[in-house]
């Protein structure tokens, strides 16, 4: 089980309105839009992500690698596991 899943449903709902954006500044550039009003709607769809993103990594951070840093399951490992995701998502 994912430390995220008590928030399944809203960060579904969160990553279909990102796909909304995506579809809708597919549309902008099909429509020949002005480059500002696309570049701030994919900062927007941007920002979006991030947090969706940053939502799920605190919950892995206060549910699955506090339970195994608390187990003593490799605590190294995990802490290892989670910079490298946080430094994969932050780059």
């Amino acid at each position: 089980m994912s430390s995220y899943s008590k928030e399944r449903e809203e960060l579904i709902n969160r990553l279909k309105r990102i796909e909304g954006q995506i579809r809708g500044i597919q549309r902008m550039v099909d429509e020949d839009k002005y480059c500002v009003e696309v570049l701030t709607q994919i900062a927007a769809a941007r920002a979006a992500l991030n947090k969706v993103g940053m939502s799920i990594l605190a919950d892995h951070t206060h549910g699955c690698v506090r339970e195994a840093v608390a187990q003593e399951e490799d605590g190294d490992e995990i802490i290892d596991e989670l910079m490298e995701v946080i430094f994969k998502f932050t780059d």
